[in-house]
């Protein structure tokens, strides 16, 4: 059974052929540039999981899904400073342990000549500990350095990877259209991944630097301490080591007991960044619907469902804040006994002269060390499930991209192909069927051929599918079957019924897509007062927030003005006159009309009086197993080849 393009299957059973499956290798095409390798294959949960563990499973797989993506930074076609920062970075670490050690030694040398009174050795020393000292913090400088160069260019290489794949065919649309946890995209790309990025170098440098601490410092503490010899009970008991093993349990128990508080910080983490960016949807909701809210008086029960995200951002920062709590009463009183351990255990050797205060002193030094070392895991367990939840809900992404991915190269749910006309049509849709995500059918098997010049309405009742159906025309809607074909070499462009009006200027807002220097300001004025906003004229240049002053008929005034300046050869009107009054309406498609006599349109419109403005109509009607076209209509007659509406309206006399 196949699965919808934003269905999330997770790795949970193991191919017979895995062991035969080579590494992943970047893909080349014949002219030698880098194609990005399939999306993981989806595989489906094992039957005999329990649902515990299958979500398990899912989560264990969202963070392979994430490595698969992330690794590439070091890679081929990764970033090319990345492994000369990582190396450099492992260098630094290596030798920064080394110059610890330095000062471990000299902080044994200081104390023995202190003991002994020796004044020549005290300067020495002295003159010793700042080359130790300088080295020392510069090297950290230089950690610091590298660590956040590497954090840098990792997060903007992998937030470009993203958003390339998020943007492209549309999929940042298509995303709202199928089932999967994907939610907040946008919160997901600009905190998540941040974080799932940040912390891996993070953790990464300081196990590196753990592990090399802990190993050089532990042969110190072996070597110092040697053998504890006790009596008891009149028997002897010799401890080799005796300091080495003190320090291995006491950092296994306070590791042990912050595993075992903060087992629940993971998905206490997930909770909490959930909420958090639910509560930011919320907000964001108010502010691009404000009109609308203002309009209604809405702002009590606005204010209601804000209070209620917002309580609930509070109550997983409770849950969390106790976490933290638990986790700080082990690793603060870790840090105050873990000092004063090696001096009680070294104390009996001190007094009995077998140790000297400079070996004490570089033993108690040693084994806080060592105790860092084993406790770093401790002090980054929060930051290290906070990251682990950040990652898994950037991998989400990454799956419901991959399921779209999957789509396009006709895995799974069919997908409506694109070509071009083998004649003079200008657009052509072929056997084409629409289909839900899953399946489900919204438009049957339509037909149809548009000649150049030809303006076609699409006609039915609402929730017939001809929004769905302009969509697909449009390429924004690519389930399905069939094919839609233009005529090679022309441009298309879409006006909705909601135009997007970008920040920025009303020059800016008039070119879009169209970069605002593309045309002049004498070019955008014109077509501004070809629509009716002549008043605008004098505020191109002047940055404003445009989305919220213009109404909504001003806003499909200029969605028409961009029209005009593009000139494309093809026109989708999805309701783009729909809050225009019908005089308004009238005089704007009749502008359209003369401007651009010659562009083939197609338009969804409710309104019969739209109907003088085209030349043919197609009616759906719904029908179990999706809206069938029941009619092909021409509103103009034809005489030899379908006349255009141009000429029809010139003849047309005016009413009275």
């Amino acid at each position: 059974m196949s699965k919808p393009a934003g269905h999330q299957s997770v790795n949970t059973t193991k191919p017979k052929n895995d062991a035969q499956k080579g590494p992943i290798v970047p893909l080349k095409d014949e002219a030698g540039d880098h194609i990005d390798p399939p999306p993981p294959e989806v595989v489906e949960p094992d039957p005999d999981l329990s649902p515990e563990e299958v979500e398990q499973a899912r989560k264990d797989y969202l963070l392979t899904r994430f490595w698969l993506s992330a690794r590439g930074f070091w890679g081929k076609t990764g970033d090319k400073l990345a492994w000369a920062f990582s190396i450099g970075l492992l260098l630094m670490i290596i030798a920064n342990v080394a110059f610890q050690y330095g000062i471990n030694v000299w902080n044994r040398a200081i104390f023995d000549a202190i003991e002994k009174r020796d004044a020549a050795s005290v300067f020495h020393l002295t003159g010793v500990f700042f080359p130790l000292a300088i080295g020392s913090v510069l090297l950290g400088v230089g950690q610091v350095f590298a660590r956040m160069s590497i954090q840098r260019r990792w997060r903007a290489w992998l937030t470009s990877s993203v958003i390339s794949r998020w943007l492209k065919n549309g999929r940042y649309y298509q995303l709202n259209l199928v089932g999967g946890d994907h939610k907040n995209p946008e919160y997901r790309i600009a905190e998540d991944l941040r974080i799932a990025t940040d912390s891996p170098v993070d953790f990464i440098a300081g196990v590196t630097s753990a592990l090399l601490s802990a190993a050089t410092f532990i042969v110190v503490l072996w070597t110092i301490g040697g053998a504890l010899t006790l009596s008891v009970g009149g028997s002897v008991i010799t401890i080799p080591g005796f300091l080495v093993i003190a320090a291995v349990l006491y950092a296994a128990i306070a590791s042990g007991s912050i595993m075992a508080i903060g087992r629940r910080f993971v998905g206490i983490s997930e909770d909490k960044n959930q909420a958090e960016a639910e509560y930011r949807y919320a907000l964001t909701r108010v502010r691009e619907n404000g009109e609308s809210i203002a309009l209604l008086g809405g702002e009590e029960e606005e204010r209601g469902g804000i209070d209620k995200t917002f309580g609930n951002v509070l109550k997983q920062w409770t849950r969390l804040a106790g976490q933290y709590m638990r986790t700080t009463l082990v690793s603060q009183g870790s840090s105050l006994i873990a000092p004063v351990v090696p001096l009680l255990l070294c104390a009996p050797k001190f007094l009995d002269g077998s140790m000297s205060l400079g070996q004490v002193m570089q033993a108690a030094s040693a084994f806080t060390i060592v105790q860092s070392a084993f406790g770093w895991l401790v002090d980054n367990y929060p930051r290290l499930a906070d990251w682990n939840a950040c990652a898994r809900r950037i991998a989400s992404l990454m799956m419901s991209l991959d399921g779209l991915e999957r789509a396009e190269l006709g895995d799974g749910i069919g997908r409506i192909k694109r070509g071009e006309t083998t004649d003079d049509r200008m657009l052509s849709l072929h056997d084409l069927s629409v289909t839900l995500d899953d399946g489900t059918a919204v438009v049957g098997d339509t037909e149809v051929n548009i000649d150049p010049g030809e303006r076609l309405l699409v006609a039915g009742e609402s929730g017939t599918g001809k929004s769905t159906l302009v969509r697909a025309i449009a390429g924004l809607w690519p389930w399905g079957g069939g094919s839609v074909n233009f005529h090679p070499d022309r441009r298309l462009f879409m006006l909705p019924q909601k135009p997007y009006v970008p920040s920025g200027t009303l020059r800016r807002a008039a070119s879009y897509p169209a970069a605002e220097e593309d045309f002049s300001v004498e070019q955008i004025g014109e077509a501004l007062d070809k629509v009716g906003l002549a008043h605008l004229k004098e505020k191109i240049e002047e940055e404003a927030p445009w989305d919220q002053t213009l109404s909504g008929g001003e806003k499909q005034r200029l969605a028409f003005a961009r029209l005009f300046l593009h000139n494309p050869d093809i026109i989708v009107l999805d309701e783009a006159t729909s809050a225009l009054d019908e005089k308004s309406q009238d005089s704007m498609m009749g502008l359209l009309t003369k401007e651009m006599p010659k562009a083939t349109v197609v338009s969804v419109a409710h309104r019969a009086e739209l109907e003088a403005f085209h030349s043919r109509k197609i009616v759906l009607e719904r029908r179990k197993g999706g809206a069938k076209l029941v009619s092909d209509i021409d509103l103009i007659p034809r005489k030899g080849k379908r006349r255009l509406l141009g000429r029809f309206l010139r003849h047309r006399k005016p009413a009275t």
